[in-house]
């Protein structure tokens, strides 16, 4: 009888060291979210051999004035870089500062960002009597460093009317392989695409004279954000209403990034088994390689408020003909990948 439980002792032990054996060699994830706290809107960059995220900090408006970054050198361990840019820089911000979006050029870097949830007398919103939100746009900030601190660039909005109806806000700078910067914004249901000059103060007109051509994708909400890939352009944004389970990302592809664009279809919604309200991505892509990430925003289940938003990353995969896969969410996140 001895001798029996000693050989089922000595069984047991050996199958928990093949067990935490196995455990060990299982690669460590990045885990979603990536960070503790309210985050949304998530500007996914590279700069140098860091991954750098930029969100917005979900709150109330009047409590959404500052933001914060994120970076890593590997995708699963995620520095915080505290207070980037706060109103106290931006003097004609006076509320909701969110979706910022990041680039480098000449040595400094650029954050460009939506404040004050400006209206106008056509709208619901507008109210006579409270001024605070009559003003303001998509503005600029500058550093010399991803990690700021940032400064204004420009002392006021760079783009602060309402043109073709579509509200100044969610704006993406994409930088096209001919050195040209454009600027996909808007919201309210409508997308604009301009031309930034050379110094980022203003813009290039079109053609025809205009600062800003209309480029609306059939169901388009906001959040446009672009990226290239083998020769096609990607365009991507939101539609559904973002305080719901309606949330999700679409996209087009074009030839160019000026369009025509195709519309494909959906590749990243609501998945009541991992998270809803999913939407507002960005994409980051490993430099020399063929990996792609999906950087995006999602409710928790349960979901306890119209701010509870937090900033994950997942795998982005293509088909053989190019197109999108639909964006799987986890709880993992994704495996290390170093700049190299």
């Amino acid at each position: 009888m001895n001798r029996i439980f000693i050989l089922l002792v000595l069984s047991a032990s050996l199958l928990a060291g093949c067990t935490k054996t196995e455990e060990s060699n299982e690669p460590k994830t990045s885990g979603n979210p990536i960070a503790e706290g309210w985050y949304a809107d998530p500007e996914g960059a590279v700069f140098g051999d860091e991954y750098w995220i930029y969100p917005t900090y979900s709150a109330e408006f009047e409590k959404q004035l500052h933001f914060d970054a994120f970076s890593s050198k590997d995708l699963i361990t995620w520095e915080k870089h505290n207070n980037i840019l706060d109103t106290t820089a931006i003097k004609w911000a006076k509320q909701a500062m969110w979706a910022p979006a990041a680039i480098e050029k000449d040595g400094k870097y650029y954050l460009f960002f939506a404040a004050n949830d400006v209206q106008r007398p056509s709208r619901p919103g507008w109210d006579p009597n409270n001024t605070i939100n009559h003003s303001g746009g998509i503005g600029v900030a500058v550093a010399d460093a991803p990690g700021g601190p940032f400064k204004d660039y420009l002392g006021k909005p760079l783009i602060d009317d309402f043109y073709n109806d579509a509200q100044p806000i969610d704006q993406f700078v994409f930088k096209d392989t001919d050195g040209t910067h454009y600027i996909f914004y808007g919201g309210w249901g409508h997308c604009n695409l301009g031309v930034l000059n050379e110094d980022f103060t203003g813009f290039k007109p079109w053609e025809d004279g205009t600062l800003f051509e209309e480029i609306t994708p059939k169901g388009y909400v906001e959040g446009p954000f672009m990226f290239l890939r083998n020769d096609t352009y990607y365009l991507m944004w939101s539609e559904g209403g973002w305080t719901n389970d309606t949330y999700k990302v679409v996209y087009a592809t074009a030839e160019r990034a000026t369009g025509p664009f195709n519309r494909i279809g959906t590749i990243l919604e609501s998945d009541k088994s991992v998270a809803t309200g999913a939407g507002h991505n960005s994409v980051i892509h490993t430099p020399g390689t063929d990996d792609w990430y999906m950087v995006y925003h999602r409710r928790p289940i349960p979901n306890e408020g119209r701010d509870h938003r937090v900033t994950c990353i997942d795998r982005l995969e293509f088909n053989e003909d190019g197109t999108i896969k639909p964006v799987k969410m986890t709880f993992e996140g994704v495996v290390a990948n170093a700049i190299k």
